[in-house]
């Protein structure tokens, strides 16, 4: 009876919460908490980043509190390396932060002017943030084709994604913006999801044997002198024979093979070299699994899609557009699928009482009807 009891008093509580929060179906609300929750957690974790030189690349060997071994070669000095990397940690944290709660129905209620502001401020610090990724992408995690590729598509997507949700909520095409604002940062969550897979490829590949990485001479070096090794120079000769024409000023670009090994830790290349081998992996592995999550997630929600395609076309033909319902970029205007029309009085329907929330939108401007039309009207 007791444990019954619990059971129910647990239930009541969870319900209380997810419905003060607006959430009205409890699955959309323990998503919300996974994802959300996630990526909460994890910028909230980098933030000491922002201390960069004390932190991010202070003295000793980290994989979770610094950053990787070897990386703070590249930012030393007053490089496009050290200062993408700024950029990057400056903007994307706080954006990271503040688009949590864009996700949050209740704030865009009751909180309108804070949802349209924080949603700019977002896009603003979003499009910086990724500039500064790709600045830095050439010497990353080794610098190699398939990082490059994997950063690259990554940002491109979030960016490309972020473009189409504002053009959709500028068209009043709020079940597409919801759309394109979900993929926008589930794109970008990709960092999360593929820090444990190359995490799990840096042991795999280290307990197999055989992965071979080729290092610089000049990044050994900086990480042995993280590693307060005093002469730096002499070990790196003594330790890696093949860097003996980098320490002799033969060849400053001088590189060495580097056998992949997470559990070796006599030094630090070995487990940097596992962390190279593994990451263009890991991104492009947790790309995949976050552009498919997302559509299956688009595909199992059609009911909230449909309801808010009722709310955009509802608006749409309140602010006098030519083609209410498919105003923005659909797929009957773009594809070969049969034109939308509304459902009876499902515009209606889709636009009272529990339609004020218009789902997982981060722009949009109002929850009334009068107050999306003097939107549309201050647009135009």
């Amino acid at each position: 009876m007791t444990e019954t009891n619990q059971t129910s008093t647990f239930a009541a509580k969870f319900g209380r919460i997810h419905e003060l929060l607006g959430f009205q179906k409890r699955y959309i609300f323990i998503l919300f908490v996974n994802f959300a929750g996630a990526l909460m957690g994890f910028t909230l974790a980098r933030l000491m980043y922002l201390n960069f030189d004390k932190v991010f690349c202070g003295p000793g060997f980290s994989t979770t509190e610094r950053a990787l071994p070897g990386e703070c070669y590249y930012y030393r000095n007053f490089t496009v390396d050290r200062i993408g990397i700024i950029m990057h940690l400056a903007c994307i944290l706080p954006a990271s932060f503040l688009v949590c709660w864009q996700f949050v129905p209740a704030i865009r209620r009751k909180w309108i002017i804070f949802h349209r502001i924080n949603g700019y401020v977002i896009l603003t610090l979003s499009v910086p943030g990724t500039i500064g990724a790709l600045m830095l992408v050439r010497h990353a995690v080794g610098g190699g084709l398939e990082v490059q590729a994997s950063v690259g598509f990554l940002c491109l997507g979030f960016l490309g994604s972020l473009f189409i949700s504002i053009v959709q909520i500028k068209r009043l095409q709020i079940e597409q913006h919801r759309a394109w604002m979900l993929r926008a940062w589930l794109y970008a969550g990709a960092i999360i999801t593929m820090r444990p897979i190359l995490l799990l490829g840096a042991l795999i590949i280290s307990k197999q044997g055989g992965y071979f990485v080729s290092l610089p001479c000049a990044v050994i070096e900086h990480m042995l002198g993280a590693a307060n090794v005093n002469d730096t120079a002499t070990a790196t000769s003594f330790l890696f024979e093949g860097c003996t024409p980098y320490t002799s000023g033969e060849n400053p670009n001088q590189q060495v093979s580097i056998e992949a090994n997470f559990f070796d830790r006599s030094t630090p290349a070995p487990a940097t070299a596992s962390l190279h081998a593994s990451f263009g992996m890991a991104g492009w592995l947790a790309g995949a699994i976050h552009a498919i999550g997302v559509g299956i997630y688009l595909r199992l929600t059609p009911r909230e899609a449909e309801r808010l395609r009722h709310v955009s076309y509802q608006r749409q033909l309140e602010a006098g557009m030519r083609i209410p319902g498919r105003a923005g970029l659909t797929l009957d205007r773009l594809g070969g699928v049969d034109k939308w029309e509304p459902k009876g009085s499902g515009q209606r329907d889709g636009d009272s009482g529990n339609s004020q929330d218009s789902g997982n939108s981060c722009l949009e401007t109002g929850s009334t009807e009068k107050q999306q039309g003097n939107f549309e009207r201050s647009q135009m």
